[in-house]
């Protein structure tokens, strides 16, 4: 469905983000995309929705496409009408705008009937009922993890085939983000939609997804099924804090790896 073929992305013609990156997301699959702080996930992201373009940056090499077509040339809006939307980090919303009227201009672009908005906001209300109690509430009001339903309820109102989700457990209690996951697994199963999750949670990311990529200073340095990165040796010292017999490691043990890892021999 989606193919990241070796793509190298510079901004602003100088600096040189992502090297060599090279994915794929299949249809109907749920991939996740690990990695540190600046390791290039969030610009991964904006390759595929075509964001670069407003920040200066430009996929300089390699290409992407969607379903057979390439897209790294397109703009923003023409990638959503092919059916990917990203669900940009840090939850923006509209926030003086309620939450269902947040929603509605998720299907702007659609122009669908009056009646079709309705049923897709009662099928976001489906998969997010606490939504519906609050539908009327100003969204800048709502906590974090509300605000995090409404930003996937309003990506889901564009009918897309891909969602490409920014760190969604950024910022949220433990509970809040296994509800959040639980939900996005749900929509997945139902509805059908392939999911690219950036997500540093390496432990719940893993948990949730089906194949997994880990990204280090601009490029992939590992990749397999979820359930292998989960049993993988440095996975498990690295990004979830555990010895080889399966201990929890001080955060000032696991910080020193630095070129430890095997993967960059």
């Amino acid at each position: 469905m989606l193919k990241v073929n070796n793509i190298e992305v510079v901004y602003s013609d100088v600096i040189l983000v992502l090297r060599g990156v090279t994915l794929e997301v299949g249809q109907g699959q749920l991939v996740s995309l690990l990695g540190a702080n600046g390791a290039g996930k969030s610009t991964t992201l904006k390759a595929i929705s075509g964001l670069l373009h407003s920040q200066q940056g430009a996929v300089t090499r390699g290409n992407i496409e969607f379903n057979g077509q390439r897209i790294d040339k397109l703009t923003p809006d023409e990638i959503v009408r092919m059916g990917i939307v990203q669900v940009l980090e840090g939850r923006p919303l509209f926030q003086h705008l309620t939450v269902e009227e947040n929603l509605r201009t998720g299907a702007l672009f659609r122009s669908p009937p009056a009646a079709q908005i309705r049923q897709d906001i009662d099928e976001v209300y489906h998969f997010f009922p606490r939504l519906k109690e609050f539908r009327n509430r100003t969204s800048g009001y709502l906590s974090g993890g509300e605000q995090q339903m409404v930003v996937i309820g309003r990506a889901m109102m564009s009918k897309p085939k891909l969602m490409l989700l920014d760190e969604p457990s950024l910022g949220l209690a433990p509970m809040l983000v296994q509800q959040i996951f639980e939900i996005v697994r749900q929509i997945n199963q139902e509805s059908g939609v392939s999911m690219l999750i950036v997500e540093q949670n390496a432990n719940i990311a893993l948990q949730s997804t089906e194949y997994a990529y880990v990204m280090e200073t601009g490029r992939i340095v590992m990749d397999g099924s979820a359930s292998d990165l989960r049993e993988n040796a440095d996975i498990k010292e690295f990004y979830l804090g555990l010895t080889s017999v399966g201990e929890r490691k001080s955060y000032r043990d696991v910080k020193h790896y630095k070129r430890r890892k095997r993967w960059l021999g």
